[in-house]
């Protein structure tokens, strides 16, 4: 890596396992009652749900998750590349509840005055409470609607719909075009639309030579770009083709789930074999209805995540404006960190500290090809920022043996992430 070696990086990062910087106190049992409701079971709301019982085992946290089980998009596009099995990226709420946390299974409609109510007609009181709701989409693209979804498949929330796009790859016919269709920024990420594209690559080299991609995309640059494009050279060379957004009027405007086109903004159509259609996204849909993001995401303090529109209500994750943090897997369980510390220390009548916060993402391009961004943060005049001089990026020059050695940096990041937030 660039400017920070990944020895130095995962001394201060502390594998996904370790805490933020803000550091966490010493098990208190503090006397009195003191409740902390955490809305979304994804990687942020489950590592918040176990931190902030690990800082203070007297205060009492529900976790409200309508799904008994969770798919992570991390790795999940592994899946679409037959390279992972769907049981692999999924995850269970007993190493929560084996931490004291009491995990809910109903989904949340109101946030309000203290008060958390369920659509099953339950109320949970808070001191504190905890959003995580992750994304939802907007309606950018004339006639993708959840029918469309079904048929043209985003797979951007793991699950159902990552099952839905691997059936259709297996059944397509070799020749066939996979049309991707990424979305404007921001986004989620994890599941990586470019990392996307080199998996199913990699699936049509060994299984369908005569298929190609074609990304469709809504802008022109993109994160790791230069890494990207060196991997569809390097492993995929005539198998993908990548049509910026200046070269198609802004990418896809238009779908027909029927016929399975899409339409360009500069009027062409093109026919997919299988379309992969992801849409532009905002804050998850609780958040939306809730005021919490008014204008799509939810505005932040950056030292304790709470929402600057409502007292007491803390936002972490996707959907949470902490830019220049990245809407990924690892900067959830980052910020889920400090949150609970910061919760932890304003139940106890303490100033929150300095946070600290990490983040890197991992992309397979190729089995024995992995690659990678890593960055500190920290908090700067009251804004969050990144640290001068921390993380870097993976070098395109790098060996191929160091590319091994990340791929098998991103597996065992996998397995601790899941550990630490649900385990």
């Amino acid at each position: 890596m660039k400017d920070f070696s990944r020895r130095s990086f995962i001394k201060i990062a502390g594998g996904a396992a370790a805490a933020s910087a803000v550091g966490f106190p010493a098990i208190l049992n503090a006397a009195g009652s003191k409740k902390v409701v955490v809305v979304g079971g994804g990687v942020g709301g489950a590592t918040a749900a176990k931190y902030i019982r690990m800082g203070d085992s007297s205060i009492d946290v529900t976790l409200i998750e309508p799904n008994t089980e969770y798919y992570t998009c991390f790795m999940s596009n592994e899946v679409l590349g037959g390279n992972r099995e769907m049981s692999s990226i999924r995850v269970g709420y007993n190493g929560l509840r084996a931490h004291g946390v009491n995990v809910v299974h109903d989904m949340v409609t109101t946030i309000d005055g203290g008060k958390v109510m369920t659509a099953g007609g339950k109320t949970f009181e808070y001191d504190r409470c905890v959003v995580a709701p992750g994304i939802s989409f907007k309606n950018n693209i004339e006639g993708y609607d959840e029918a469309a979804m079904e048929k043209m498949p985003h797979a951007w929330k793991a699950g159902a719909q990552t099952v839905n796009l691997r059936k259709q790859l297996t059944a397509m016919k070799d020749g066939d075009v996979f049309v991707i269709a990424p979305p404007p920024n921001p986004f989620r990420c994890p599941p990586g639309p470019y990392e996307r594209v080199c998996q199913v690559a990699g699936y049509f080299k060994k299984h369908k030579p005569k298929s190609k991609v074609l990304i469709l995309d809504k802008k022109d640059k993109f994160s790791k770009m230069g890494l990207f494009t060196q991997a569809f050279d390097r492993h995929y060379k005539g198998l993908i083709e990548f049509v910026p957004a200046k070269d198609s009027g802004g990418g896809v405007v238009s779908v027909d789930a029927g016929a399975n086109t899409l339409k360009l903004g500069n009027g062409e159509t093109v026919k997919a074999g299988v379309a992969n259609v992801i849409p532009a996204q905002q804050a998850g849909t609780v958040a939306l209805k809730n005021g919490l993001a008014p204008d799509g995401w939810c505005p932040i303090d950056g030292k304790t995540f709470e929402s600057t529109l409502k007292p007491n209500v803390h936002v972490i994750g996707d959907a949470s404006i902490a830019s220049p943090l990245p809407k990924s897997g690892y900067a959830a369980n980052s910020e889920a960190k400090v949150c609970a510390a910061a919760i932890v220390d304003l139940l106890n009548g303490r100033e929150p500290g300095a946070p600290s916060l990490v983040n890197t993402c991992y992309s397979v391009v190729a089995d024995g090809d992995g690659i990678s961004v890593a960055m500190v943060y920290d908090l700067k005049d009251g804004k969050l920022s990144k640290v001068k001089g921390s993380g870097g990026l993976t070098p395109k020059d790098s060996s191929m043996a160091s590319r091994a050695r990340e791929q098998q940096y991103a597996y065992s990041w996998f397995e601790n992430i899941k550990r630490d937030s649900w385990g």
